[in-house]
């Protein structure tokens, strides 16, 4: 295992920080997931709120933290934070996504933990990052990643619809994934120094970074043109069409003058190639509200997995709109090793979007139990029979 070895304390909550622990976990990294006393981290829960996918297992825990070592421990004692301590003098990385006020009430604030371990990699995590006036504000991935990056007013189906609602930890998986890359960053920066850094990302940061394209359009005083209603696209032969048994599909042609006599043959309309309304790219571009509603009446006449089949039979670039009942019956993302089964009992679940060539994954393991390695890691840590008892009785640890 690539990461064997390394020891990495994992000191955060919900999901943009941990899933970095998950990520190094998955190369080999001992994880070791800090929880409080009693409910532990509150993302343990979440599968249960309303509007969450009903389900007999927590899937959100499953996904985000299997493979860890729990601890729970009550940070608001200074025993809990001398444990914390001890452990992180023996680490090699310790992340973090707790309110920079509330990492200094804990005692895991960045100076005081790297204090203790001069090669210690320190992630932090936050929502607007470290400097400035909002350095404190509460910060999730449907506020600083999804609203203040423009992505949410960006993504809608046309300028007349409402902002779009984000889904899930769909901000906070590739956030997650930046702080990854950090921490990679930070252990390289230590293999030539000799020294542990600092490293991070934030909600924020990565909200920009997703929506680059068009910040940046902004930043260069670029006018933004609103998003058209879905059957007045500008090019018919990018856009998204509904099949006759009310599936979807999206059509991406990446070259139009290969396409478009291809898509007239799979529509069986081969008159339209040398209709002059569509001769060339400018015709079909001018004309481009006739075109989509000559697509809408073809595509609405067959199913999607037959459309499905025409299109990838004539080369041409789609995909098929999923929802997420397809997921489970998708063989791709089996066989690309996208998704893999679990250690314990082969239930399904998603690994880390990268691979290493002569460095395999770690099988998963499902998570532990709230607590489930409290003296294992404290007898780690030195901590002898009447040291953890008293401990226990000081209610410091589960």
């Amino acid at each position: 295992m690539l990461f064997k070895g390394l020891k990495v304390i994992d000191c955060g909550s919900f999901i943009a920080a941990p899933v970095a622990a998950t990520m190094l976990g998955d190369f080999g990294a001992d994880v070791i997931k800090v929880e409080p006393p009693g409910a532990g981290d509150s993302y343990r829960t979440l599968w249960s709120a309303p509007g969450m996918p009903v389900s007999d297992q927590p899937y959100n825990w499953m996904l985000d933290n299997r493979g860890k070592r729990s601890l729970a421990l009550d940070l608001r004692q200074p025993e809990g934070q001398e444990v914390l301590h001890r452990l992180a003098a023996g680490a090699d990385v310790f992340i973090t996504n707790y309110p920079l006020t509330v990492r200094k009430k804990l005692g895991l604030d960045a100076a005081r933990i790297r204090a203790l371990n001069p090669r210690l990699v320190y992630a932090s995590f936050t929502g607007y990052g470290e400097t400035g006036a909002e350095v404190n504000k509460p910060g999730f991935d449907l506020t600083a990643y999804w609203a203040r990056s423009g992505l949410m007013a960006t993504v809608r189906t046309d300028a007349n619809t409402p902002p779009a609602r984000g889904v899930t930890g769909m901000g906070d998986h590739p956030s997650g994934t930046s702080l990854f890359a950090a921490i990679l960053l930070g252990l390289l920066q230590r293999e030539r120094t000799g020294q542990g850094t600092q490293v991070g990302s934030s909600l924020l940061a990565n909200g920009l970074w997703s929506n680059g394209v068009m910040a940046q359009a902004a930043l260069c005083g670029g006018k933004y043109v609103p998003r058209p209603p879905r059957d007045q696209l500008p090019n018919a032969l990018v856009g998204y069409y509904r099949c006759g048994d009310d599936r979807w599909f999206v059509l991406v042609s990446s070259n139009e003058e290969r396409d478009w006599p291809l898509m007239a043959k799979c529509l069986e309309q081969p008159e339209l190639i040398d209709d002059p309304r569509f001769a060339t790219q400018a015709d079909r571009y001018a004309h481009s509200r006739e075109l989509i509603a000559i697509f809408d009446a073809a595509f609405a006449s067959r199913s999607r997995d037959e459309w499905r089949r025409r299109l990838d039979e004539a080369g041409i670039v789609f995909e098929c709109i999923a929802e997420l009942a397809d997921i489970p019956h998708d063989t791709q993302m089996r066989e690309a090793g996208v998704v893999v089964p679990f250690e314990d009992d082969g239930a399904p679940t998603i690994t880390s979007p990268m691979y290493v060539e002569g460095a395999p994954k770690r099988p998963p393991r499902k998570p532990a139990a709230l607590g489930q390695h409290n003296e294992e890691l404290l007898r780690e840590a030195g901590y002898d029979d009447a040291a953890i008892a008293r401990l226990r009785a000081a209610r410091v640890v589960a």
